[in-house]
């Protein structure tokens, strides 16, 4: 019953989006994630070292 609705988006999606563009909102949403957790990773390890600084 739960997965109701994640089939339903995915029949939907093909219905509405050619492969090309289904493929490429998969990959820009991939990218951003990417993005988003590389500044992420950074930003705890400047954390790290600069509270590592102060002691």
């Amino acid at each position: 019953m739960k997965k109701l609705p994640l089939y339903s988006t995915a029949v939907l999606s093909l219905l509405l989006l050619t492969s090309c563009e289904a493929v490429e909102t998969i990959f820009k949403a991939g990218m951003w994630w990417g993005i988003l957790l590389v500044v992420a990773v950074v930003v705890i390890l400047l954390l790290i070292f600069s509270k590592g600084k102060n002691s």
